[in-house]
């Protein structure tokens, strides 16, 4: 996709379907599962945008061994357009790199989280799907991408404390940002019965506590050659491509390719923005 600017009668205008990738805590692969995601669906022809949406420890640029020379620090400052901060990732995945270590994007206000996802209704970029690698942890970040995309992707994986995270942060953006439905993926497991396992121990907890729905999703095993990639700053679905991790998140993307995609009439990423201003009002 070819990253530089244009105006919105210059491309064709359709809905985006907007995803966010979040997990309880780090250390799930959260941000690894969201960049192969992106290139995974930009391999099935879709036209996708990777936000990197945690602005205090930004790393998407990094896995995918980019170097750019601004950031969206530089948007929020006013030196750069959001458009000129853009670069080009594999297969023609358009990403938006976060900051890291500005201590100012981490103190964003909700208002300016707010202000910052506005600037995408007129970026005038050709894509269909817009993939949030989030903040983990429950941030105004987090709350705002959840409450406004239309898709929440949690990431899970077989730890005590990763389960409880997983726990928590159902409950607070089912009851904060008013999320309904949670797509599951289990992560780095040994065995698909274990991704099932964990899968089981989330469904009791929301059964006894919340009105959700939770949609397993698949479970990616733990392996080496993802491993390996990641120390490459590689992805795994490029360098990798027959490897168990490889395989298991094309199949993903192939899921996530079949899910209902938003019907509203307007272009580019406004779903996603009216999508905020909507709930921004219901929750007042």
């Amino acid at each position: 996709m070819n990253v530089s600017a244009a105006s919105a009668n210059e491309v064709e205008l359709v809905p985006v379907q907007t995803i966010a990738v979040i997990s309880g805590k780090g250390g799930a692969g959260k941000s690894c599962l969201a960049v192969n995601l992106a290139v995974a669906l930009s391999e099935r022809g879709r036209r996708v945008i990777l936000l990197d949406a945690d602005f205090a420890k930004a790393n998407v640029d990094c896995l995918m061994n980019l170097k750019p020379a601004f950031n969206l620090a530089h948007v929020m400052s006013g030196e750069k357009q959001l458009h000129e901060v853009l670069i080009d990732g594999p297969e023609g995945v358009a990403v938006v790199p976060g900051a890291n270590g500005v201590i100012e994007m981490a103190r964003l206000s909700q208002f300016q989280h707010a202000d910052l996802i506005g600037l995408f209704s007129n970026l005038g970029i050709d894509a269909d799907t817009m993939v949030i690698d989030c903040a983990s942890g429950l941030s105004d970040c987090l709350l705002i991408n959840s409450r406004a995309a239309r898709e929440v992707l949690l990431i899970v994986s077989d730890q005590p404390a990763a389960l409880q995270d997983a726990f928590s942060t159902i409950s607070a953006l089912n009851k904060m940002s008013g999320v309904r439905r949670f797509r599951i993926v289990a992560n780095q497991v040994e065995t698909s019965q274990q991704g099932l396992d964990l899968y089981s121990k989330l469904m009791k907890y929301a059964e006894r506590n919340l009105d959700v729905l939770l949609d397993y999703c698949g479970s990616i095993p733990f392996d080496t050659q993802l491993q390996q990639a990641v120390k490459e700053q590689q992805l795994v679905v490029k360098a990798y491509p027959r490897s168990a991790a490889a395989m298991a998140l094309k199949k993903l993307a192939a899921r996530v390719d079949k899910w209902p995609r938003p019907q509203s009439p307007g272009g580019h990423v406004e779903f996603f923005v009216e999508r905020l201003i909507k709930t921004e009002h219901e929750t007042r």
